[in-house]
């Protein structure tokens, strides 16, 4: 077998460094574009750096010459914000994220791409009953920018697609793990406010760890894939902020009152069973607990 090349777009970004490092230890040469490039460290192996700032008149046609397959994580947002990440700027936000992610997909067929990934998102789904399952055959109806854009996205994707330049679209959920040098990790709130005695939000959602979603990417890539574009959910486990604190009490020894647990009969859980049929296998609670501890003991120490 011959070098297989990918495109990594947002290689740098909280989860696009989880694909990048995934792709290296199964052997890809990768490619990452982005706003800025990544520091000597900031792999294990070293990679090719395009700089890109998603705008849709960008040029970009060389950069998918002779690659085999595109996985697009980038997303220009408003920091630490999704929904809600157009900020003050709704055009200039559909310009680059939907304009511009039309325009790498056509780009990356002119140049021969086989497969495309596309990072998509949960919140295609918007409003749902109370309760109800969420799966790939699940009506979307969004009901925020972020969520609208990444369906659009999709059906942009789907509609390109042929038997030659195949497309999986992954709506994948809340997303845990490590994060970039320098960044808080997005449950380190919520221990800082339980190890103060301070009220924890009271709060649910279901998490898929980095390391899980960058497998999910890799297992896209390769799949045999019934249709020119598919989609799966990739979702693991519903956390509830009780959960994390009851973690931080065990490994701390505090006793300040835990939250109130939200009713997970109400949640809207994605069911994965779909990307699991192709062998897919999370980490769970045993990966999800150990996690905790981790930050924990990092942020007590």
């Amino acid at each position: 077998m011959g070098e297989r090349r990918a495109i990594v777009s947002g290689g740098t970004g909280f989860v696009g460094r989880f694909v990048v490092e995934r792709l290296l230890e199964e052997g890809y040469a990768v490619t990452v574009t982005g706003r800025s490039a990544p520091a000597d460290d900031c792999f294990s192996q070293p990679v090719k750096f395009v700089a890109d700032h998603l705008e849709p008149d960008e040029d970009h046609t060389q950069t998918f010459a002779g690659a085999d397959y595109f996985v697009h994580c980038a997303f220009d947002h408003v920091p630490d914000k999704y929904r809600g990440g157009e900020g003050n700027d709704p055009a200039g936000f559909r310009r680059r994220n939907l304009d511009g992610t039309m325009a790498r997909f056509r780009a990356a067929k002119s140049a021969g791409v086989k497969r495309v990934v596309f990072l998509s998102s949960r919140a295609v789904y918007g409003d749902q009953l109370p309760g109800a399952a969420l799966d790939e055959g699940t009506r979307p109806q969004p009901n925020s920018i972020y969520g609208e854009v990444k369906l659009a996205c999709e059906q942009g994707l789907a509609e390109l697609a042929d038997a030659e330049f195949r497309g999986v679209s992954l709506r994948a959920t809340g997303v845990y793990g490590p994060p970039p040098a320098g960044q808080a990790h997005k449950w380190a709130g919520i221990i800082a406010d339980f190890c103060a005695g301070q009220p924890v939000a009271h709060r649910q959602g279901t998490e898929v760890h980095g390391d899980d979603l960058a497998w999910a990417v890799v297992t896209a890539l390769t799949a045999r894939l019934e249709k020119p574009h598919e989609v799966f959910c990739v979702s693991d486990i519903l956390v509830d902020n009780a959960d994390i604190a009851a973690i931080a009490a065990e490994v701390t020894g505090l006793r300040h009152a835990l939250p109130e647990r939200c009713d997970p009969s109400r949640y809207n859980q994605m069911n994965s069973a779909k990307l699991k049929a192709l062998g897919w296998r999370p980490g769970g609670r045993p990966l999800f607990e150990a996690s905790v501890r981790e930050l924990v003991a990092l942020l007590k120490a």
